[in-house]
């Protein structure tokens, strides 16, 4: 075909509203990159096993580093990832990582976000404030006084409180390997959350004894959120993955329609 001819085709093509057949193909592809965010008191290396079964499956998979300082810092470092990424992402955060993807999640680039037993705030909402009025009853996180402007869980009660489920032995070095949460990250509120302009999903951990499985089911409703759950601990990425990534790669899925 002549390039007269090409550009005629171009002509018509948009006069009609038509695109190449190529092109929609592509808009309707999968998401194939995922952004892991981890949440206080953790790493990214909880990941892990999440990450081999979505690598596994064909998945382009990289997991942020927070320094936990403050959310602007964290949200800094979880844009860069997203940045690097190849094509548009699905942004998924766990616990304190749920309020971070809120935040950057209103990124061009992230297609969907996904929270993982994690705090959906609403714009002006922190951790601080979500946490302020616990309801009579729920379980209380053994969090210490701060020092020097970081927190930690009495190492102690880590188990019990954040990885009920968790193998022993992993649980303990969770424990051990706690990365300090800093006061100010924590009192970060949300600007603008990205579950109000993108499609969300919400896996609610049901033995949760950190954010309690109630108020993960309110914060998904108002998300409106596509809504899973089951039996697991805060640490529900690390004791039963293959749920967690099941309900990543259904995020992934969904958001390429």
């Amino acid at each position: 075909m002549t390039k007269s001819k090409l550009l005629l085709a171009a002509a018509a093509s948009l006069a009609l509203g038509t695109v190449p057949a190529t092109a929609s193909a592509k808009d309707g592809a999968p998401v194939k990159s995922i952004v892991l965010v981890h949440g206080g008191f953790v790493d990214g290396s909880g990941w892990m096993d999440v990450y081999k079964i979505l690598k596994k499956d064909g998945y382009n998979v990289t997991i942020v580093q927070n320094p936990t300082n403050s959310l602007a810092d964290d949200v800094a470092v979880t844009r860069r990832a997203i940045a690097a990424a190849d094509g548009k992402v699905i942004l998924v955060g766990h616990s304190y990582g749920g309020v971070v993807v809120s935040e950057a999640g209103t990124d061009a680039k992230v297609a969907g976000v996904v929270y993982i037993a994690a705090f959906a705030p609403d714009k002006g909402e922190s951790v601080a404030s979500l946490i302020a009025n616990p309801v009579p009853g729920a379980p209380v996180p053994p969090i210490l006084p701060p020092k020097d402007g970081y927190l930690f869980l009495d190492s102690a009660k880590f188990a019990a409180s954040f990885a009920a489920d968790v193998r022993p032995d992993v649980a303990r070095f969770m424990a051990d390997s706690q990365v300090p949460w800093g006061v100010e990250a924590l009192s970060g509120a949300v600007t603008a959350p990205a579950w109000k302009v993108k499609p969300s999903w919400y896996l609610v951990a049901s033995e949760d004894h950190m954010i309690p499985p109630a108020a993960q089911r309110m914060m998904a409703a108002r998300a409106g959120a596509h809504v899973s759950e089951a039996a697991g601990s805060h640490a529900i990425y690390v004791s039963k993955p293959a749920v967690v990534a099941a309900v990543i790669e259904q995020a992934a899925r969904g958001s390429g329609e």
